[in-house]
């Protein structure tokens, strides 16, 4: 029984109220519940709806409450205040804030937010389109055509290597000059004592970079923040985000990813590089550059529709990958796997195409850079770089490899749920753009200092050469031409990081030196992402995942005996171990993070120009994700439920076969008749926020009711009042409008409030029969939902209108109506549940 509050003796019955409160807290029942005693009765009496509630919104009890304990017999032993009763209160509050702010927070993963609209994927099949086709109904047309989307996708490959090309340069010349003179001043300091000089450098060069990086991105383009893998995800998923593929997202993100690593951020330029190649891809196919202040370029106008600006796209999330790595089917099928929810083989082999064009493009330029156009040995921003040796793996190795999946996966899960700690925080509390800036700022701070203090705290010297010719290395305390081991790793870009993790010598790292890298460098990364800066959390990921399995390389160099069957030194077989851990680590750590599998271990394998040990990493790869999932969400997938960002499963839900479709769907519905009133249609579109309107035929006898005509989506009704395409009763409107006029206004759509109309002109009226698609999707409204889902994914819709056996509109499936039902897997269990949808 749950605590007593109030005990009333009447006529030898005892009165009970329970109220359930805390954690735990049931809804009453309605009905009351009698214990009967040798010599007493006992009547629990439910507590109403108000008082549950009240209670529950009451966060904890100012005075100790009295408990009544009962004997076998059912009579009251006593009357005392309980301590115990009171900390269980206290703790019971304390769990149930924890809870509100963390992982099970209603306000941040179990909603939607309604400011989400689809893309219109379909295509919208009326007169005017009917008109257009008309005229490329000939071979010429067609081929034309078909060569156009290659000419696009070939494009998108080489601008995407361009800005890759030019990234990598300006980062590592600028951040070879930054660590160059950090490193004087640390060997001249160490001499004579004034080592706060170098460690104020460091500090102030990091601060006014990320300052600089933050404002650009704050102030410039919000959308430009983190990676924006999960945006790119959700747009290909088919959600329409807001000022995502603009040219002032473009230049945010990509100076401001220049600014985020030369601040010494714990981050890397290739998840934004993905960003950069689908803005790059949204330019090309829409033919126009928007500026500020609504000035544009404009070069062609056929591809400026949904439907083809997110099959372009998906080529340029591809290339962007494949630049930054120098994986062209890695980024193929990270496009498949982790974003595109649509997909075709025409599609497979045009993305695969931007895809291989940018891997080479890139290749040539960065080889050009280098002083050899003509060797082609830098396919991507990152490489791994070809082990010295074959990566070969024994049987009795994979036992091993397969706890460091696990590893992986918890580190992973951990780092997931430490940074949505901070997420949330930073959404309620760091809020504003000068605290998300002086944010940035400190942790570039915090960054600089934690890495001079290891390097100063920690007199880690060896004599080992790095196994990049060009790293900057300091001595600080060290003596006979000996360096610190912590300097290859923080005076360098963490692209340089992660190389020296997987190809240093076996002796050029300790053990005291890794445990404090990991930990340090661990907390830095789930501090980084999700700061207002362009940043990427690949590199970070691999650097982390390669610092502990290195550290478990040199913990079974020496512990397993060596191999004589090699036919090597005992040095070169430490070196080989070492990296080959390292490299599992890595892709261990990233899995646990991302939860990835397919299109990572492709990367992973083109990275190392080693497909032999593709099976040890595809193992890790899956094992890492199934513990992380065991516990939560990958990174992308936590962000994108944060945002409440409506995107659908690749599967409908389980246990939903009962469902109908008038089960799920939106109604009533808004509805316009064939010919419609200016003053309606302008009322309606200012009234409510659907963004699609079934027409109906014009029924005299039923008012608001008639057999269904067609759709009409919202940007088409405010184009037409913009245009002015209406007139009186009777007569044919003055102008005439085609699709062009359409497309000149995507994407960039206009609001009621930029439509003009005198009071003349609202009482005009419309014929939207050019204008609607004859021919929507529709359903009965006994569908089933997993039929209705399976529409929805596999033809990319928006819009669903269900109908009643006279085909009489009764409601309207959206994205929303679907995407509330989350399937949710936590500690092995299934569970689904009915997300809400707010405003924000």
């Amino acid at each position: 029984m749950d605590e007593v509050q109030t005990v009333s003796l009447a006529g030898g019955e005892k009165e009970i109220t329970v109220i359930p409160h805390g954690r735990n807290t049931r809804r009453p029942s309605t009905e009351e519940i009698t214990v009967i005693g040798p010599e007493s009765k006992f009547h629990v009496t439910p507590v109403s709806e108000e008082e549950h509630e009240l209670n529950n919104r009451v966060p904890s009890r100012p005075t100790p409450e009295l408990k009544f304990e009962l004997d076998d017999e059912g009579d009251t032993l006593s009357n005392h205040n309980s301590i115990t009763a009171l900390l269980s209160s206290k703790f019971r509050d304390i769990q149930k804030r924890l809870k509100q702010y963390g992982i099970e927070s209603p306000r941040f993963r179990k909603r939607l937010v309604s400011k989400w609209e689809s893309l219109n994927y379909d295509v919208c099949e009326n007169v005017l389109y009917i008109k257009e086709q008309e005229k490329y109904k000939s071979k010429k047309w067609v081929t034309l055509r078909w060569l156009s989307k290659w000419l696009v996708m070939f494009s998108i490959g080489i601008m995407t290597a361009l800005l890759a090309a030019t990234i990598h340069f300006v980062v590592e010349k600028l951040a070879h000059l930054k660590f160059d003179l950090i490193k004087h001043y640390f060997d001249d300091c160490a001499k004579n004592n004034c080592l706060y000089q170098p460690a104020l450098m460091w500090m102030g060069i990091n601060l006014v970079i990320t300052v600089a990086g933050a404002a650009l991105v704050t102030f410039l383009q919000p959308m430009a923040a983190g990676s924006g893998i999960p945006y790119i995800k959700s747009y290909l998923n088919g959600v329409k985000i807001p000022g995502l593929l603009t040219f002032r997202a473009f230049v945010a993100k990509t100076l401001g990813v220049v600014m985020s690593i030369l601040g010494g951020l714990a981050c890397g330029k290739e998840g934004p590089m993905a960003h950069s190649g689908s803005i790059i891809a949204a330019g090309l196919g829409r033919g126009r550059i928007n500026f500020c202040n609504g000035k544009s370029i404009s070069f062609y106008s056929a591809f400026r529709n949904d439907h083809e600006i997110r099959d372009f796209m998906a080529g340029g999330a591809a290339s962007g990958v494949s630049s930054a790595f120098g994986a062209p089917i890695g980024g193929t099928l990270f496009s498949l796997e982790e974003a595109a929810s649509f997909w075709n083989q025409d599609l497979t082999w045009r993305v695969f195409f931007s895809s291989m064009v940018a891997c080479f493009a890139t290749n040539f330029l960065i080889s050009a850079i280098n002083g050899d156009p003509t060797k082609l040995t830098d396919p991507g921003l990152v490489r791994f770089n070809a082990f010295k040796f074959d990566l070969k793996f024994d049987l009795i190795e994979i036992p091993v490899f397969i706890f460091m999946a696990v590893i992986g996966g918890l580190s992973g899960a951990l780092f997931v749920v430490m940074n949505y700690k901070l997420t949330v925080f930073r959404k309620r509390y760091l809020n504003k753009n000068w605290i998300k800036i002086i944010e940035a700022g400190l942790v570039a701070m915090v960054s600089a200092a934690v890495a001079f203090g290891l390097m100063v705290g920690i007199n880690d010297c060896t004599d080992k050469a790095p196994f990049d010719s060009h790293a900057v290395t300091a001595a600080v305390y060290c003596t006979d031409k000996k360096h610190n081991s912590l300097s290859t790793l923080f005076l360098t870009t963490p692209e340089g990081c992660l190389k020296a993790l997987l190809h240093d010598p076996f002796e050029s790292h300790g053990p005291v030196s890794l445990v404090a890298f990991v930990l340090i460098f661990f907390l830095l990364g789930v501090w980084t992402y999700g700061l207002s800066v362009s940043s990427g959390v690949f590199i970070p990921s691999l650097a982390i995942g390669a610092a502990w399995g290195r550290l478990v390389g040199i913990g079974v160099a020496h512990l397993m005996p060596e191999n004589p069957n090699l036919g090597v030194n005992s040095s070169l077989i430490k070196q080989l171990d070492v990296g080959k851990f390292a490299l599992i680590g890595a892709a261990c750590q990233l899995g646990g993070i991302l939860r990835t599998t397919i299109s990572l271990t492709v990367i992973i394998v083109e990275c190392t120009d080693d497909i032999s040990f593709g099976l040890p990493i595809m193992i890790v790869l899956m094992i890492s994700k199934w513990v992380g999932d065991f516990i939560t969400t990958g990174l992308y997938d936590m962000n994108v439920e944060v945002m409440g960002i409506p995107t659908l499963p690749f599967e409908c839900p389980p246990l939903c076969d009962d469902l109908r479709a008038s089960d799920v769907m939106s109604h009533p519905l808004a509805t316009f008749k064939t010919k419609e009133k200016v003053e309606n249609i302008y009322r309606m579109l200012k009234e409510e926020t659907f963004c699609g309107f079934p027409v109906i035929e014009d029924d005299p006898m039923a008012p608001g009711k008639g057999k269904l005509k067609g759709l009409i989506l919202r940007n088409q009704l405010l184009v037409l009042l913009k245009k002015k395409i209406f007139c009186p009763e009777g007569q044919v409107p003055p102008r005439n409008i085609t699709i062009k006029d359409f497309r000149d206004f995507y994407p960039v759509y206009l609001k009621v409030s930029e439509i003009d109309l005198s009071d003349e002109e609202k009482s005009y009226v419309m014929d939207l029969k050019p204008y609607y698609n004859p021919s929507p999707y529709t359903v009965e409204q006994k569908f089933s939902l997993p039929r209705v889902f399976n529409l929805f994914r596999g033809l990319g819709l928006r819009h669903l209108i269900v109908t009643d056996e006279k085909n009489m509109p009764m409601g309207m499936v959206t994205r929303k109506d679907l995407a509330k039902f989350r399937v949710g897997s936590k500690r092995g269990l299934v569970k689904i549940e009915q997300l809400k949808i707010e405003d924000k």
